[in-house]
């Protein structure tokens, strides 16, 4: 067989000098949102169900609902749900070739933060 010399390459430094952006950090925030959505569907799903079903069925998952820790998993319910929904609003316009600009998309990404929050406390303030 022949001798085959290797050669010593660097590695890639992207790692090392690599800043995440706005909006590369608002994009994967929309994946991720639209991830947890799944689980959080089927939790809401098994609610309205027990609700169908019995009494007794409904009243165990409706006292874990009305929990602390329900009302938490609710709040970020509602968050993740409204994130998502400006992060496709946001998508639509960028398809339609507007908003493009480093400086909007930058600002469109810290909106998309702010507007997800404040819907989410007027959800929680009107209900």
């Amino acid at each position: 067989m022949a001798d085959v010399k290797r050669i010593e390459r660097p590695l890639s430094p992207h790692l090392t000098i690599y800043r995440p952006q706005m909006t590369s950090m608002s994009s994967i925030m929309v994946r991720i949102t639209g991830i947890a959505l799944i689980p959080i569907t089927m939790i809401l799903l098994w609610w309205f169900l027990a609700a169908a079903t019995s009494a007794e069925s409904f009243a165990f998952i409706d006292g874990l609902m009305r929990s602390w820790l329900g009302k938490l998993f609710l709040f970020g319910a509602a968050w993740a749900a409204y994130y998502h929904l400006l992060g496709r609003l946001r998508h639509v316009v960028w398809d339609f070739g507007y908003c493009l600009d480093v400086d909007v998309a930058v600002k469109l990404g810290q909106a998309m933060f702010v507007g997800a929050t404040v819907l989410t406390v007027l959800t929680v303030l009107v209900l």
